[in-house]
C-alpha cells in the first residue's frame, strides 16, 4: 500500500505471461498485474463472462510472482462468484496465493444486465475488505464507462460508497475526459485512484495524470495488444515472402537471460 501513498504513486503495468513478466521487472517496475482481458485471450475466451476460472487465473499470478519477485495485484473481475460469499473465498485465495493486491469490479458477466445494482455492488465490496483484514490491497472498480453507462454522478457514488465499505484503492476505467477524473479524484480523496491508461478522450503522460491526482496507473491489455500488432505486423510480412521482417525481433539469447533471471 505504501506505493500508493507516496508522492508520484506508481505506475503497474499488467504482463500476460512469465516472460513479459521478467521483461517488466527487469526495466524496474516495482509491481505488476495480471490483465483478465489478456489472460482470457491467451487462453482463447473472452474477457468478463466468467470463461476464465478462480483456480486458472490464481495459477497465473502466482506464475508471476514466484517468477519476478514482484507485487502481484490480481485483476479478478467480479470476484469469481455469485455471492458476498463467493467474493470473500476468492480474496482468501489471493492472500494464501502470496498476491499483495486485489481488483473487484460491479460487472455481473450477463450482457443484458452487465453492471450490477448499487447495493449488491457495494456488499461485494465490503466482503472482500472484510476477508481481506488488512492482508491485501483491495480495489474497488466501476465498469459503468466501458460498459455503456456514462453517468459521472452514479459512479462517484458508486466508489465513494466503495471506500466507505474499506476499498484502499478506488478504480473506474476510462472517464469521458480529464474534467471528470479530476472530479473523481477529489470526490473520494484522500483514498488512491487508479486509471486505465488515461482518460478517454486523450491519451495523458505520467506527469499529466500525477498531476491531476491520480496514485496508480495501469494498462490493462494495451501491452500485450502492442504485442500482438507486432505479431500481426510480421505475418503480413510473412505473407508477403518478405522473411527478413517476419523474423526480426527479440533475440533468444535476451530470452535465455531474462529467464535466468527468474527467481522460481
Amino acid at each position: 500500500m505504501a506505493l500508493h501513498t507516496r508522492d508520484g504513486g506508481l505506475v503497474m503495468p499488467n504482463a500476460w505471461d512469465g516472460l513479459s513478466a521478467l521483461m517488466l521487472a527487469d526495466a524496474g517496475f516495482e509491481a505488476i498485474a495480471t490483465s483478465s482481458a489478456a489472460l482470457a485471450t491467451t487462453l482463447g475466451r473472452s474477457d468478463g463472462r466468467h470463461e476464465v476460472t478462480r483456480d486458472e487465473h490464481l495459477e497465473h499470478a502466482r506464475l508471476l510472482s514466484r517468477l519476478t519477485g514482484l507485487p502481484v495485484n490480481g485483476d479478478f473481475e467480479d470476484g469469481y462468484g455469485d455471492t458476498p460469499e463467493d467474493v470473500a473465498a476468492s480474496v482468501e485465495a489471493a492472500v494464501e496465493s502470496g498476491l499483495a493486491g486485489i481488483g473487484i469490479e460491479d460487472t455481473s458477466g450477463n450482457p443484458d444486465h452487465p453492471i450490477r445494482d448499487f447495493d449488491e455492488a457495494v456488499n461485494r465490496i465490503r466482503s472482500a475488505v472484510e476477508a481481506a483484514k488488512g492482508r491485501i490491497v483491495v480495489t474497488g472498480r466501476t465498469d459503468n464507462f466501458i460498459q455503456g453507462r456514462p453517468d459521472l454522478d452514479d459512479t462517484i457514488r458508486r466508489l465513494t460508497a466503495f471506500a466507505e465499505a474499506g476499498a484502499d484503492v478506488l478504480y473506474a476505467p476510462y472517464p469521458p475526459d480529464l474534467h471528470a477524473l479530476v472530479a473523481i479524484v477529489t470526490a473520494v480523496a484522500p483514498t488512491p485512484v487508479n486509471v486505465l491508461i488515461s482518460p478517454g478522450d486523450k491519451v495523458l503522460t505520467v506527469a499529466e495524470l500525477q498531476k491531476a491526482g491520480v496514485k496508480r496507473i495501469s494498462l490493462g491489455p494495451a501491452l500485450y495488444t502492442h504485442a500482438m500488432e507486432a505479431l500481426e505486423q510480421a505475418t503480413k510480412a510473412l505473407v508477403a515472402g518478405d522473411l527478413t521482417a517476419a523474423t526480426t525481433g527479440i533475440s533468444f539469447e535476451r530470452i535465455s537471460e531474462l529467464l535466468a533471471r527468474g527467481t522460481n
